[in-house]
């Protein structure tokens, strides 16, 4: 084709790659005399061939753009093949990615305009809706079993041809397009429709990063081979290449042997912004299992024996004490190495504070469907200032609330009250040597209930004590996370990486460490000696919602807008998890005590479990009828409560959900994941507040539960 050769000539020399354009002349004056005669002026602009003239000159143009788009995207390293504008004619510009004729160009942004231009027209505008409707028919008349496996296309299916309609300026077609097959697409996904239906012209999807996303990462579906061959033949008998070509280009299809999955199998895995996760995703091996507890001697206090004798029960303090012992020596088979990553030293206090525990925890109640826990819910009244985080310290002495006026407030809720360290000034005095050097150094003077932080500059999103009480971690919409000390109530450091709202942090169940997940898309790893981040966790294609360390605080989950959850390796930044099922934005997260399982809840009011081991999703729990804010395993992990816009919390029986679960490796492999019917038998207690939604879940060393929210009038 003339044209494309005086244009691809004419790139050349813009380009200043001359040796290429002499070779390609001299090629070209082997297929025949008139393409020789096609004569480029010096300049390299103007256009004139043996016909010359002004439209081949604009025709030269705009074959150009187009060469020009193609060769950026080889340089990105996606496609190199892009269609021109007559449906029979392809322009092929094939570039090793990375290279452009000997100079090389390194990019890793994929350039908006290369990604849309992918988009370059391959059919009749007018034809589109033809295409859509003679797949649609096929799949419907097909037979049950691959009926519901090939419905999954629809939406990808339906989201690129309006895109490609959308970018090559079919406004009218593309709008009666939407139209007639908008409301075919499942339910789950009418928020993204919204958006979708927004974008009406060329230039709306320029800016658009949800659009983009979903151009550039392949839409995965999982489907057997049998509904794949199927697909395949009947799109080419059909000749519909238009299609042909979307599957593709754009779509990762995971094929799999073995029966298709039935609707229901399939409806509880998809609804992600990218599809189903890819199987190989989820087979990295994952060290589930709790590290070694350190071992140290609990010194049983005098009053504790007298006490028991007291009662009568000399003897039942022993044994439980053994237990606890010998649970530490024991190592997990499934357990990372010890150090696998560096976790800070006990300090004295730490010791303490983990005898502390054990002693409450040898008082702990054991939970079960016959002995609920006793619910306290903290009511934060006339919050006008608008609480948008809690957090409760791990021994139940502390709260904190985030507020959308930009100020964390810290209350104590035993009779004890906060106080800060003395004055420089008055610390010399201070004999150190004593044995009550610790309450010497606190000044009664500063004694209150409430200590108000300020320093944020937007809403609070999250906070999160440290486990040894010693520090305090908010987020803000200003794009900082603090680092504030409960011993002075002073801000110690600011974090700057994020440079959007930051939506939660969480500290490492070992201190030290922290991670933080924001509107960037990318959650962070922090230790808090250092101003910059120690792993950027990248790949989420929304805003990371909410953030969590896994027991063993070798991983971490972060749960996201695009409806995904993702487990992370803090060791290496990898990403060993991928989890779709939600059908709206994730905003908790828990993992279970013996850190095997994570439960997530999202907007869509469903609580789901999975199978940190084998990537597998093993319970849906149903009731909630709006986002799902909080979550929390018992102290043995018993019992899951779950809070909720809703204005309830409700008590799930884990062990049950947990147990006899088909986690075969079919299972596995294929996804046939068969979740029980009726969550309902699962569900121990509802428990409504009067108008308080719940934002936050915490069960004591006792096992006793703690909710708390901010009371809403209207």
């Amino acid at each position: 084709d003339r044209q494309t050769l005086v244009a691809v000539l004419q790139f050349l020399r813009r380009s200043n790659l001359r040796e290429s354009e002499e070779i390609l002349r001299r090629e070209a004056r082997l297929l025949g005399d008139d393409l020789g005669s096609a004569a480029l002026s010096p300049t390299g602009t103007g256009l004139r061939g043996a016909a010359g003239g002004d439209a081949d000159a604009a025709t030269g143009e705009a074959l150009l753009n187009r060469v020009t788009a193609a060769a950026t995207i080889a340089i990105g390293g996606n496609a190199a093949a892009v269609a021109s504008s007559s449906p029979g004619v392809t322009a092929v510009a094939a570039v090793p990615p990375g290279k452009v004729g000997g100079a090389v160009v390194v990019e890793d942004q994929p350039d908006v305009s290369a990604v849309l231009s992918a988009y370059n027209q391959q059919g009749d505008p007018t034809l589109y809706e033809e295409y859509y409707s003679s797949l649609k028919h096929f799949i419907e008349c097909s037979l049950d079993c691959h009926r519901a496996e090939l419905s999954q296309l629809f939406y990808p299916l339906f989201v690129h041809m309006y895109l490609e309609l959308v970018y090559n300026q079919h406004e009218s077609e593309a709008k009666s397009f939407f139209e007639r097959f908008h409301g075919d697409q499942e339910c789950y996904y009418q928020d993204d429709l919204r958006v979708l239906s927004s974008l009406t012209k060329k230039e709306h999807m320029k800016g658009n990063e949800t659009m983009l996303d979903f151009r550039t990462s392949k839409f995965v579906l999982r489907i057997s081979r049998d509904s794949y061959q199927l697909l395949k033949r009947h799109l080419q008998e059909k000749q519909n290449n238009q299609i042909w070509n979307i599957v593709q280009e754009h779509l990762y299809i995971d094929i799999f042997d073995g029966m298709p999955r039935s609707k229901q199998q399939i409806d509880a895995m998809v609804g992600s912004l990218a599809g189903e996760a890819k199987r190989e995703a989820n087979k990295a091996k994952v060290f589930f299992g709790l590290l070694k507890e350190p071992e140290f001697d609990v010194p049983l206090d005098d009053e504790d024996e007298e006490g028991e004798n007291e009662e009568g029960k000399p003897k039942k303090k022993k044994p439980k004490k053994d237990s606890v012992g010998s649970k530490s020596k024991k190592q997990d088979p499934n357990a990372p190495p010890q150090n696998r990553i560096p976790l800070p030293e006990l300090k004295d206090s730490d010791k303490l504070d983990k005898v502390m525990n054990m002693k409450e925890a040898a008082r702990r109640v054991r939970l079960g469907p016959e002995c609920l826990p006793s619910i306290c819910f903290y009511t934060f009244l006339n919050a006008y200032q608008g609480l948008t985080a809690v957090d409760i310290t791990d021994d139940s002495s502390m709260i904190v609330g985030g507020f959308a006026d930009s100020t964390v407030r810290v209350w104590s809720v035993t009779p004890k009250k906060l106080r800060s360290v003395k004055t420089a000034a008055d610390l010399s005095l201070i004999d150190k040597e004593s044995d009550d050097v610790l309450e010497r150094i606190m000044d009664e003077k500063t004694a209150s209930e409430l200590k108000i932080l300020y320093g944020h500059s937007g809403p609070v999103y999250g906070t999160s004590f440290s486990p040894d009480r010693n520090y305090l971690l908010s987020c803000s919409e200003d794009g900082t996370v603090r680092l504030w000390s409960l011993q002075t109530f002073t801000c110690l450091v600011g974090y700057k990486g994020h440079n959007y709202p930051v939506w939660d942090t969480q500290f490492s169940p070992y201190g030290y460490y922290f991670v933080s997940g924001g509107h960037d898309r990318v959650a962070r790893l922090w230790a808090t000696d250092h101003y910059q981040p120690l792993r950027i966790f990248a790949g989420h294609l929304a805003d990371v919602t909410c953030t969590r360390f896994h027991p063993n605080s070798n991983y971490i989950a972060t749960g996201s807008a695009d409806r995904t959850v993702r487990l992370w390796d803090v060791l290496n930044g990898n990403c060993v998890r991928i989890f779709t099922g939600h059908k709206g934005p994730i905003h908790s997260l828990a993992f279970s005590p013996n850190g095997r399982f994570l439960a997530t809840g999202a907007t869509d009011g469903r609580v789901l479990l999975w199978d940190i081991g084998h990537g597998l999703m093993v319970g849906e729990l149903k009731g909630h009828t709006d986002t799902i804010y909080a979550l929390r395993f018992s102290r043995d992990g018993e019992i899951l409560a779950s809070g909720s816009m809703d204005n309830t919390v409700r008590l799930w029986d884990a062990v049950k959900a947990f147990e006899d679960l088909e986690t075969d490796d079919f299972t596995t492999a294929t996804g046939h994941i068969n979740l029980p019917e009726n969550s309902q038998d699962l569900l121990l207690g509802t428990y409504m507040t009067k108008s308080t939604p719940v934002v936050h879940l915490h069960f004591t060393r006792r096992n006793l539960l703690l909710a708390a929210g901010a009371y809403s009038s209207q």
